[in-house]
């Protein structure tokens, strides 16, 4: 289980910057946000700290919730501490209705001003060096904002993101060829290279996806 925040910490959180999430703190203190994936440090001087997807995501989470359902294990497992993008057939039942609403539009909310805040030409219509380096995570987020259903634990029923050989890219498959469609659709415009291809031994289609760098 990821340890709860701290008092400290959720204050810190807390007062970032309403619009950017820009952080203000100790170095201490703004370093382990970063470890725990709700914080970044900017590459450019003066090298200022703001808030991730995960980070936006803990702010606007009711205050009273408690710390153990801010963080649970099935979401930190994902890599990002808090909030965790459904990649497709995950075994931990996840939770549903409006709540999981809320975190999905504020955590594609806050990829997009991850994606100003670091895009050299602060752009918003293309992935960040976040989402290449967290491929499934990014195309799941995008499918999920869009509102494309994930898979259930079955592995039936919706879209599945997953790792390939290539570096760079992730297989996107869907149950039938509109759903297909669909999803490389979606992902196209959140600033994908989306096309679709046939396994040669199932005949299986399956949408390949990488980010787009122009």
């Amino acid at each position: 289980m990821t340890r709860p925040l701290t008092a400290a910490q959720r204050r810190l959180i807390e007062a970032a910057d309403p619009g950017t999430g820009r952080l203000k703190g100790t170095e201490a203190q703004l370093a382990a946000l970063v470890k725990r994936g709700l914080a970044f440090r900017h590459p450019r001087p003066p090298h200022d700290h703001f808030l991730t997807p995960a980070g936006h995501r803990v702010r606007e989470a009711a205050p009273d919730a408690p710390p153990e359902q801010s963080a649970p294990q099935a979401n930190a497992s994902a890599g990002t501490g808090v909030f965790a993008a459904r990649a497709g057939g995950e075994a931990v039942p996840p939770t549903e209705g409006p709540a999981r609403a809320r975190e999905v539009r504020s955590a594609w909310q806050g990829m997009l001003e991850l994606r100003r805040m670091t895009n050299p030409d602060g752009s918003t219509d293309r992935p960040c060096g976040w989402e290449r380096t967290h491929l499934v995570q990014a195309a799941a987020l995008a499918l999920e904002a869009a509102g494309h259903r994930p898979a259930g634990s079955d592995g039936e029923g919706g879209y599945r993101v997953r790792e390939t050989p290539q570096p760079d890219a992730v297989a996107v498959r869907a149950p039938d060829a509109t759903a297909l469609r669909a999803c490389a659709d979606t992902l196209e415009a959140a600033g994908w290279q989306a096309g679709e291809y046939t396994e040669p031994r199932t005949r299986a289609r399956y949408v390949l996806a990488s980010p787009r760098r122009v």
